[in-house]
Protein backbone atom coordinates (compact mmCIF):
# COMPACT_ATOMS: atom_id res chain seq x y z
CA UNK A 1 0.00 0.00 0.00
CA UNK A 2 2.84 2.27 0.86
CA UNK A 3 4.46 1.48 -2.53
CA UNK A 4 1.20 2.23 -4.37
CA UNK A 5 0.79 5.55 -2.63
CA UNK A 6 4.39 6.40 -3.37
CA UNK A 7 3.96 5.58 -7.10
CA UNK A 8 0.78 7.68 -7.25
CA UNK A 9 2.45 10.68 -5.65
CA UNK A 10 5.47 10.40 -7.96
CA UNK A 11 3.16 9.99 -10.98
CA UNK A 12 1.20 13.13 -10.07
CA UNK A 13 4.44 15.04 -9.42
CA UNK A 14 5.79 13.87 -12.77
CA UNK A 15 2.66 15.05 -14.59
CA UNK A 16 2.79 18.38 -12.81
CA UNK A 17 6.45 18.79 -13.76
CA UNK A 18 5.85 17.78 -17.37
CA UNK A 19 2.81 20.08 -17.55
CA UNK A 20 4.84 22.97 -16.17
CA UNK A 21 7.65 22.42 -18.66
CA UNK A 22 5.32 22.26 -21.62
CA UNK A 23 2.79 24.83 -20.46
CA UNK A 24 5.38 27.47 -19.62
CA UNK A 25 7.12 27.80 -23.00
CA UNK A 26 3.87 27.29 -24.94
CA UNK A 27 2.09 29.98 -22.95
CA UNK A 28 5.05 32.33 -23.26
CA UNK A 29 5.28 31.63 -27.00
CA UNK A 30 1.55 32.21 -27.53
CA UNK A 31 1.65 35.52 -25.70
CA UNK A 32 4.69 36.86 -27.59
CA UNK A 33 2.90 37.95 -30.83
CA UNK A 34 0.50 40.14 -28.87
CA UNK A 35 3.41 42.34 -27.76
CA UNK A 36 5.65 41.88 -30.80
CA UNK A 37 6.61 44.84 -32.98
CA UNK A 38 5.31 43.29 -36.24
CA UNK A 39 1.73 43.67 -34.99
CA UNK A 40 2.26 47.42 -34.62
CA UNK A 41 3.79 47.53 -38.10
CA UNK A 42 0.69 45.88 -39.56
CA UNK A 43 -1.52 48.47 -37.87
CA UNK A 44 0.70 51.27 -39.21
CA UNK A 45 -0.04 50.04 -42.75
CA UNK A 46 -3.67 51.12 -42.28
CA UNK A 47 -3.46 54.90 -41.68
CA UNK A 48 -7.13 55.56 -42.50
CA UNK A 49 -8.18 53.50 -39.49
CA UNK A 50 -6.12 55.65 -37.13
CA UNK A 51 -7.35 59.01 -38.47
CA UNK A 52 -10.23 60.68 -36.68
CA UNK A 53 -13.52 60.67 -38.50
CA UNK A 54 -14.92 63.95 -39.74
CA UNK A 55 -17.87 65.11 -37.70
CA UNK A 56 -20.90 65.00 -40.02
CA UNK A 57 -22.35 67.86 -37.97
CA UNK A 58 -19.59 70.07 -39.38
CA UNK A 59 -20.30 68.93 -42.93
CA UNK A 60 -24.10 69.21 -42.87
CA UNK A 61 -24.90 71.28 -39.77
CA UNK A 62 -28.61 71.75 -40.52
CA UNK A 63 -29.30 68.50 -42.37
CA UNK A 64 -29.82 68.27 -46.12
CA UNK A 65 -32.66 70.17 -47.73
CA UNK A 66 -35.04 68.61 -50.21
CA UNK A 67 -34.64 65.58 -52.45
CA UNK A 68 -31.03 64.60 -53.00
CA UNK A 69 -29.39 63.66 -56.28
CA UNK A 70 -26.37 61.41 -56.71
CA UNK A 71 -24.21 60.51 -59.68
CA UNK A 72 -21.52 57.88 -60.12
CA UNK A 73 -18.12 59.50 -60.41
CA UNK A 74 -15.24 58.45 -62.63
CA UNK A 75 -11.56 58.85 -61.70
CA UNK A 76 -11.31 62.38 -63.10
CA UNK A 77 -14.37 63.59 -61.21
CA UNK A 78 -13.11 62.03 -57.97
CA UNK A 79 -9.70 63.67 -58.51
CA UNK A 80 -11.45 67.01 -59.02
CA UNK A 81 -13.36 66.57 -55.74
CA UNK A 82 -10.06 65.85 -53.98
CA UNK A 83 -8.50 68.92 -55.61
CA UNK A 84 -11.37 71.05 -54.27
CA UNK A 85 -10.83 69.61 -50.77
CA UNK A 86 -7.07 70.27 -50.98
CA UNK A 87 -7.61 73.86 -52.13
CA UNK A 88 -10.13 74.44 -49.33
CA UNK A 89 -7.66 73.19 -46.73
CA UNK A 90 -4.88 75.28 -48.29
CA UNK A 91 -7.13 78.35 -48.04
CA UNK A 92 -7.55 77.62 -44.32
CA UNK A 93 -11.29 77.15 -44.60
CA UNK A 94 -13.33 74.50 -42.76
CA UNK A 95 -14.90 71.27 -43.97
CA UNK A 96 -18.25 72.99 -44.54
CA UNK A 97 -16.64 75.22 -47.20
CA UNK A 98 -15.48 72.09 -49.04
CA UNK A 99 -19.01 70.67 -48.95
CA UNK A 100 -20.45 73.89 -50.38
CA UNK A 101 -17.72 74.01 -53.05
CA UNK A 102 -18.20 70.40 -54.14
CA UNK A 103 -22.01 70.70 -54.17
CA UNK A 104 -21.64 73.82 -56.32
CA UNK A 105 -19.33 72.03 -58.73
CA UNK A 106 -21.65 69.03 -58.88
CA UNK A 107 -24.46 71.34 -59.96
CA UNK A 108 -22.42 73.45 -62.35
CA UNK A 109 -20.32 70.80 -64.11
CA UNK A 110 -20.90 67.41 -62.43
CA UNK A 111 -17.30 67.81 -61.16
CA UNK A 112 -15.99 67.88 -64.74
CA UNK A 113 -13.41 70.51 -65.65
CA UNK A 114 -15.29 71.71 -68.71
CA UNK A 115 -13.72 73.65 -71.52
CA UNK A 116 -15.75 75.61 -74.05
CA UNK A 117 -18.71 73.54 -75.21
CA UNK A 118 -19.42 75.39 -78.44
CA UNK A 119 -23.11 76.11 -79.01
CA UNK A 120 -24.00 74.26 -75.80
CA UNK A 121 -21.83 76.60 -73.72
CA UNK A 122 -23.51 79.02 -71.32
CA UNK A 123 -21.94 82.28 -72.50
CA UNK A 124 -18.21 81.96 -71.69
CA UNK A 125 -18.58 79.71 -68.62
CA UNK A 126 -15.69 77.31 -68.03
CA UNK A 127 -14.26 74.83 -65.53
CA UNK A 128 -15.53 73.08 -62.44
CA UNK A 129 -17.61 76.05 -61.27
CA UNK A 130 -18.61 77.36 -64.71
CA UNK A 131 -16.96 80.67 -63.96
CA UNK A 132 -16.88 83.35 -66.65
CA UNK A 133 -13.77 85.24 -67.72
CA UNK A 134 -16.01 88.12 -68.81
CA UNK A 135 -17.35 88.38 -65.24
CA UNK A 136 -13.89 88.77 -63.75
CA UNK A 137 -13.30 85.22 -62.46
CA UNK A 138 -9.96 84.95 -64.27
CA UNK A 139 -8.54 83.93 -67.61
CA UNK A 140 -9.76 80.74 -69.33
CA UNK A 141 -6.48 79.06 -68.32
CA UNK A 142 -6.92 80.10 -64.70
CA UNK A 143 -10.54 79.07 -64.24
CA UNK A 144 -9.90 75.66 -65.80
CA UNK A 145 -7.22 75.04 -63.15
CA UNK A 146 -9.05 73.26 -60.27
CA UNK A 147 -6.99 74.91 -57.51
CA UNK A 148 -7.38 78.40 -58.93
CA UNK A 149 -11.10 77.94 -59.64
CA UNK A 150 -11.76 76.63 -56.11
CA UNK A 151 -9.75 79.42 -54.53
CA UNK A 152 -11.70 81.99 -56.57
CA UNK A 153 -15.00 80.43 -55.46
CA UNK A 154 -13.85 80.41 -51.82
CA UNK A 155 -12.84 84.07 -52.00
CA UNK A 156 -16.40 84.82 -53.04
CA UNK A 157 -17.78 82.60 -50.28
CA UNK A 158 -15.68 84.37 -47.62
CA UNK A 159 -17.38 87.63 -48.60
CA UNK A 160 -20.84 86.23 -47.84
CA UNK A 161 -21.73 87.28 -44.31
CA UNK A 162 -22.80 84.28 -42.24
CA UNK A 163 -22.19 81.70 -44.96
CA UNK A 164 -21.31 79.10 -42.30
CA UNK A 165 -24.83 79.26 -40.84
CA UNK A 166 -26.96 79.59 -43.96
CA UNK A 167 -28.42 76.83 -46.12
CA UNK A 168 -25.91 75.50 -48.64
CA UNK A 169 -27.96 76.55 -51.65
CA UNK A 170 -28.21 80.15 -50.41
CA UNK A 171 -24.45 80.39 -49.78
CA UNK A 172 -23.64 78.88 -53.19
CA UNK A 173 -26.18 81.06 -54.99
CA UNK A 174 -24.84 84.22 -53.40
CA UNK A 175 -21.44 83.46 -54.93
CA UNK A 176 -22.58 81.99 -58.25
CA UNK A 177 -25.66 84.12 -59.07
CA UNK A 178 -27.26 81.25 -60.99
CA UNK A 179 -30.50 81.22 -62.94
CA UNK A 180 -31.39 78.16 -60.81
CA UNK A 181 -30.77 79.36 -57.24
CA UNK A 182 -32.21 76.32 -55.44
CA UNK A 183 -30.46 73.66 -57.53
CA UNK A 184 -27.35 73.43 -55.34
CA UNK A 185 -29.24 71.90 -52.40
CA UNK A 186 -29.74 68.55 -54.14
CA UNK A 187 -25.99 67.80 -54.04
CA UNK A 188 -25.36 68.43 -50.35
CA UNK A 189 -25.34 64.78 -49.24
CA UNK A 190 -23.07 63.56 -52.03
CA UNK A 191 -20.71 66.48 -51.38
CA UNK A 192 -20.59 65.61 -47.66
CA UNK A 193 -20.01 61.96 -48.53
CA UNK A 194 -17.02 62.99 -50.64
CA UNK A 195 -15.53 65.29 -48.02
CA UNK A 196 -15.93 62.89 -45.06
CA UNK A 197 -13.37 60.23 -46.12
CA UNK A 198 -10.99 62.64 -47.83
CA UNK A 199 -10.69 65.59 -45.44
CA UNK A 200 -8.10 63.92 -43.19
CA UNK A 201 -6.32 61.92 -45.89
Amino acid sequence: MNTMLRKSVLGVAGLAFAGGVFAGPIAAHAAAPVHAAPVAAVQADKPAVDKPAVDMGKLVPHGVQGAQSKIDLNGEQTANAKAIIAATKKAGMPERAAVISIATSLQESKLENLGHLGDANDHDSLGLFQQRPSSGWGSPEQITDPEYATTAFLKGLKQVDGWQDMPLTKAAQTVQVSAYPDAYAQWEQQAADLVAPNWNS
